[in-house]
């Protein structure tokens, strides 16, 4: 059984929020850098030019790439062989929330009794914690700090099985072309197919994490998001909806085994600022 004391924890979240909000990770870089030489669209070309030099200024000064810094979601893979030690691990991934956003003068954007008195809790805490127990003895640390331009416009629903394909694309078209700007395009689009209401959101948003052109290992799914990328992408939206064949940089499709009275879809965007960041210890 290895020992991991919560302490380093603290520290690795702390520099994770700097990091993911600092710098874009290549796969996105080059996405981004890839869309720019396709478009054809002199407005879009503008518009992903932008994006490219803003993104430089924020590596070259360390300052946020995007002033909303977001909601801070945490991915913890979890080995079943590690054993906590030194403290709470819930108030310690908070208190590296708190300390890097504090460090980084990231803006603090949740806020409490979300249906009326709506108080900033002044720190961006708490996060919200995703956690999946794994074989090992290694901890792995995602962070997904996520705005709210992009997650305001997920969408889920429950189709009819009989839908079937047919369902989950149109409605993945439909939640695209509803949103327009609102997400800042160009995206990653995550989406959930199966399980049950909750679980199809988480899938539908850790599939975000996935690597900007790795595709599902499935290849019927595969396929599927090679389709509603290029049918994305024809929807002329563009970046930042000035146009253009450069809505996506990706698709990204999960699935898991559901009822046989059920066929759950979730939508999860993901912005241009496509922050995320991994440690293992």
């Amino acid at each position: 059984m290895r020992e991991i004391q919560v302490a380093e924890i603290t520290d690795t979240v702390a520099k994770l929020c700097l990091e993911a909000n600092y710098f874009l990770p290549e796969d996105v870089l080059d996405a981004l850098k890839s869309a720019r030489e396709n478009e054809e669209a002199p407005r879009a070309r503008k518009v992903l030019d932008m994006i490219l030099k803003n993104s430089e200024i924020a590596k070259e000064k360390q300052i946020a790439l995007c002033q909303d810094t977001g909601t801070t979601v945490l991915f913890l893979d979890l080995g079943q062989e590690i054993h906590l030690v030194g403290g709470d691990l819930t108030e310690a991934l908070a208190d590296g929330v708190r300390q890097g956003y504090k460090t980084g003068f990231l803006r603090n954007s949740l806020v409490n009794q979300p249906f009326s008195a709506r108080t900033n809790t002044g720190d961006n805490t708490p996060p919200i914690v995703h956690t999946e127990i794994v074989p090992g003895d290694h901890l792995t640390i995602t962070i997904l700090p996520k705005g709210g331009g992009c997650e305001n416009m997920s969408r889920l629903a429950i189709l009819r099985p009989g839908d079937g394909k047919k369902g989950v694309v149109d409605f993945t078209l439909r939640t695209i072309e509803e949103s327009g700007g609102n997400p800042c395009p160009p995206l990653i689009v995550g989406v959930g197919i199966g399980g049950t209401a909750e679980h199809v959101m988480y899938l539908a948003k850790r599939s975000l994490l996935r690597k900007v052109g790795q595709h599902n290992a499935d290849p019927e799914v595969a396929d599927l998001e090679e389709e509603l990328l290029e049918r994305i992408n024809a929807s002329g939206i563009g970046p930042q909806a000035w146009g253009g064949r450069s809505t996506a940089l990706a698709v990204n499709v999960e699935t898991h085994p559901t009822h046989i009275t059920s066929l759950p879809v979730g939508v999860n965007l993901q912005c241009h600022s496509a922050r995320l960041k991994t440690v293992t210890l």
